[in-house]
């Protein structure tokens, strides 16, 4: 049997852990996205939207939002295309990579 003070202290940092993670995450709201713009932090909006069309030529941006995931600004970009499939994309905001292109099949 392991003792009450390990026990313990298991669950205080499995709370600690949990209460951080969702923390790392971060929507950024539209001033502070603007303001990482104007400092060239970022790519222009412009050009990351352009980056997701062109994998999808004829598709429409339906929403976009920027996170700084881990320290990393992600643009993530939700686009429909003429057959009206979702489409989930995320850039790299600094380098407008695309990081992940997938389909989405959330219903």
């Amino acid at each position: 049997m392991k003792p009450l003070s390990t026990v313990i202290l298991t669950a205080v940092f499995t709370a600690a852990a949990a209460i951080a993670a969702p923390a790392l995450t971060d929507d950024l709201g539209p001033d502070k996205a603007i303001e990482l713009v104007e400092q060239g932090t970022i790519k222009h909006f412009k050009e990351l939207n352009k980056v997701a069309l062109d994998l999808h030529p004829g598709a429409n941006i339906v929403d976009t939002e920027l996170e700084d995931n881990y320290g990393k600004y992600i643009y993530k970009v939700e686009l429909r295309d003429a057959n009206n499939r979702e489409w989930d994309v995320d850039i790299d905001a600094v380098s407008a990579e695309v990081v992940k292109n997938r389909q989405d099949n959330d219903d």
